[in-house]
């Protein structure tokens, strides 16, 4: 595991205060959400938040009964938010290369969080090395 963010993936109850228990938990234990979310489909409820402290969000999560839970490696990627398309682009060239998306949200400051299989990680970050860190109209000083 590297020492970035890494894809805290708990498994919840799709029932009112099961998000409530899971924000508590970490919270007690000091742990910050970076980005993320939580979704249900079919009475399953699955959260994927970003997280500093790997260790410690899965220890809090699962003293506090709530599991499965996991925590996995992302890989980080930025997209230009006002040229329409790079995800598709992006998304197609990881495709190509092989590597399977198994989660997809964005952190707080505008990353793209992609969470794929350990096998398909070196493959990810190649992809992503090439693809290069985009420079927004923001960066550049443009006012929008």
């Amino acid at each position: 595991m590297s020492a970035g963010p890494q894809d805290l993936e708990v498994h919840l109850l799709d029932r009112p205060g099961a998000l409530a228990d899971l924000g508590q938990a970490l919270g007690e234990a000091g742990v910050s959400l970076e980005g993320g979310g939580v979704f249900t489909h079919d009475g399953h409820a699955v959260a994927h938040y970003l997280v500093r402290d790997g260790a410690r969000a899965l220890a809090a999560v699962t003293a506090a009964g709530l599991r499965p839970a996991r925590v996995r490696d992302v890989v980080l990627a930025r997209l230009e938010q006002e040229v329409p398309g790079q995800l598709g682009t992006l998304a197609r060239r990881l495709g190509d290369a092989g590597v399977n998306v198994l989660v997809q949200y964005s952190d707080h400051v505008g990353n793209l969080v992609l969470l794929v299989d350990d096998a398909d990680e070196p493959a990810a970050r190649e992809v992503v090395a090439r693809w290069g860190r985009r420079v927004t109209p923001r960066e550049r000083g443009v006012r929008a």
